[in-house]
């Protein structure tokens, strides 16, 4: 490995992307892959192990997911940069990883170019978030500016976000307890406290908010 390689450690809970990924990152002369993680847990154990200079970073997994995991990176090893990578767009994922210290935004449709573009950056100092990310970021930074309140959508948590959707496209409880590997007693507390957070009182009510504010559709991916 050159010296002036860009170390990466990719973190994702599927595999055969994972594979992937790191088979494509292979190919390019400026980048090394130094390690793979299934977990955000298992990303904390190999970062001192590895030292990385990026750690690329899914946010929905189990174990740990990608935001809480961000965050104790940031804290524990400042130095490392992190760049979240997700196949969703919606603001309060946006918001909260890169709140929790990420340093870009990649979606999972994007091409190699564009990844490989965005780890040069970010290993530059600078941030990278993908033209529809940096569009939504921009729309709340000038809505704060204007005085105006961000959408409740940006206080649900990463879980709650994937209970969303799961309750959105009619599952019930005891699927997405098992879907998202949590008990039926959790499902029931996150459903709760999204409908306190968007201030809606059934189902119905969650369905239409949720789609008319955009924050998930019903061809959403599970």
């Amino acid at each position: 490995m050159a010296s002036d390689e860009i170390k990466v450690l990719l973190v994702d809970d599927h595999k055969i992307f994972l594979d992937g990924l790191s088979e494509l990152l292979s190919k390019e002369e400026a980048i090394s892959v130094v390690g793979k993680a299934s977990s955000g847990r298992e990303a904390l154990k190999l970062v001192p192990r590895y030292n990385p200079d990026i750690v690329v970073m899914d946010i929905t997994m189990p174990d740990m997911n990608g935001i809480d995991a961000t965050k104790m990176l940031s804290q524990r090893h400042p130095k490392v940069k992190i760049i979240a990578l997700s196949m969703h767009l919606d603001r309060g994922m946006i918001s909260q990883i890169l709140e929790a210290g990420a340093r870009g935004y990649i979606l999972k449709d994007c091409s190699i170019d564009e990844f490989v573009q965005g780890i040069k950056a970010v290993s530059q100092d600078l941030v990278y978030l993908t033209p529809k990310a940096a569009k939504i970021v921009l729309e709340d930074y000038l809505l704060l500016k204007r005085g105006g309140v961000l959408a409740a959508e940006n206080k649900l948590s990463p879980r709650e976000m994937e209970v969303l959707r799961l309750l959105v496209k009619g599952e019930h409880t005891k699927s997405i307890a098992s879907k998202l590997s949590i008990s039926k007693s959790t499902v029931d507390t996150h459903r709760k406290n999204i409908m306190e957070k968007l201030n809606c009182a059934n189902i119905a009510d969650l369905t239409r908010y949720a789609i008319r504010e955009g924050l998930v559709g019903l061809d959403d991916d599970d």
